[in-house]
């Protein structure tokens, strides 16, 4: 009304009743339901659909209603479009007409095939999308290359298309995450350094899961010099706290060999500790924490633990009673025992002589060195157990690599992590078998 005051006109009213000559916006249209009886409107809807997807309906001579349905994929339109866009196979249509490529030919349809599979052009993602439809359809479900490949290529042919196949599925993120590994595991046997003395670099774990003694213990805590293979083991409580284990450490470890300048480790709660980190940083000495679901980096500790467990059930079933009371016998046994990497015993190897036992302590006589000969001889020992120790490493070296297969990153690349199921843990919103095996991509910032 604001806008019509403006004007000078007259509104006059003329009621419906008196339209009595129907015009064109009153016309009823028969391409609405306006004229079908409303119980025939729902049928009528789902035959407008019908038509509006593709299906024709005909009647024959019996007075009967056929329908047809013609379902033609649009991507073989587009190839038959875009071939001729193609520079190389436009280079082979023109040959064919002059009967110079006996492998192709050009079907009634105007496609350029190769025998019977259609010839793809490199023209408007084409190949992509047959690379997506065959591997992430719900009718395919993530193939390998191999598979994909073989199932591609009965239709369709492109040149190129094995190597484009495995490319596409190796930077597939669904399967990089599930799929399992069916080759050598990656990653050449890397040597630690080797100590320059004795008891300047260890390694140390827990054996947890012991029988609970009449003193309350129910862990081993196993410690190793690396150039020695001399050991400790003490009887330990999985409550303890890391001032406690602090304690113990000092006790039994800084106050007998001093302290040490590395230790190697596990991640568990009693070395990533904020006490036990503070108290390891005071002493000066460096933590090095082994890799996630990598044991093999603490594999010095990890192979005198299997022996300390073996003789631990040895001592159980042949002299029964508590383990704890076996213990330091047990470290008198490792410490007494040959060891190949070295050879010799790691008393010997710490002392400079070999350990007086019930078995050989007539062989044991008293030493004649004194002074700078005693110094002279420790340190040739020394060198004596580097030598060894390299030349254990090489052959541990040849026998790993075998079946291993190099891999080395870079700075600034994109890799996955590695995650075993773990019972009662959620990832990704699934549990156990369920869980993707790999998590990530995460950037490499450091080497």
């Amino acid at each position: 009304m604001e806008l019509l005051k403006d004007y000078d006109c007259t509104i006059l009213y003329h009621p419906g009743k008196a339209n009595v000559v129907a015009d064109a916006l009153s016309r009823k249209s028969m391409g609405s339901f306006a004229h079908i009886v409303g119980v025939r409107r729902p049928i009528v809807k789902e035959f407008h659909n019908l038509v509006s997807s593709g299906v024709k309906f005909e009647t024959t001579n019996a007075k009967s209603l056929l329908a047809h349905v013609e379902v033609r994929s649009s991507l073989v339109d587009n190839i038959k479009e875009t071939q001729d866009k193609d520079p190389y196979l436009k280079k082979v249509m023109e040959n064919i007409k002059l009967d110079k490529f006996s492998e192709f030919k050009i079907d009634s349809d105007g496609i350029l095939r190769l025998d019977t599979r259609l010839c793809v052009p490199n023209i408007e993602n084409l190949r992509k999308k047959i690379l997506e439809e065959a591997h992430h359809s719900s009718y395919t479900v993530h193939p390998g290359s191999n598979k994909m490949y073989k199932d591609i290529k009965e239709i369709y042919w492109w040149e190129g298309m094995k190597k484009d196949v495995a490319e596409f599925v190796s930077k597939c993120l669904i399967c990089q995450q599930v799929k399992a590994e069916h080759q050598r595991p990656a990653g050449l046997f890397q040597r630690i350094e080797i100590p320059e003395w004795k008891w300047e670099r260890i390694t140390m774990d827990f054996v947890t899961g012991l029988p609970r003694t009449l003193r309350g213990f129910d862990s081993a805590w196993v410690i190793v010099d690396r150039l020695t293979k001399s050991a400790h083991f003490l009887p330990v409580k999985t409550t303890y706290s890391a001032s406690q284990y602090a304690k113990l450490y000092v006790e039994r470890i800084v106050s007998l060999h001093g302290v040490p300048l590395s230790i190697i480790s596990d991640r568990g709660p009693q070395f990533t500790a904020h006490f036990w980190r503070s108290f390891q940083t005071a002493l000066g000495t460096r933590l090095d924490l082994s890799t996630a679901f990598h044991p093999q980096t603490d594999g010095q500790s990890e192979r005198t633990i299997q022996i300390l467990e073996d003789m631990l059930r040895a001592c159980v079933l042949d002299l029964g009673g508590s383990w704890d009371q076996y213990l330091p016998l047990m470290e008198f046994a490792y410490n007494n025992s040959f060891q190949s990497s070295i050879q010799m015993a790691p008393f010997e190897a710490l002392y400079g002589r070999r350990c007086r036992s019930p078995i050989g302590w007539f062989e044991v006589g008293e030493s004649k060195l004194e002074g700078p000969d005693m110094v002279q001889e420790a340190i040739e020992k020394v060198k004596v157990i580097q030598d060894r120790l390299v030349t254990a490493q090489s052959r541990q070296k040849s026998y790993a690599d075998k079946r291993r297969r190099p891999l080395e990153f870079s700075v600034g690349e994109h890799v996955f992590l590695r995650v075993s199921p773990m019972k009662g843990i959620l990832r990704f919103g699934r549990k156990g078998k369920l869980s993707p095996r790999f998590i990530g991509p995460f950037e490499i910032l450091d080497k």
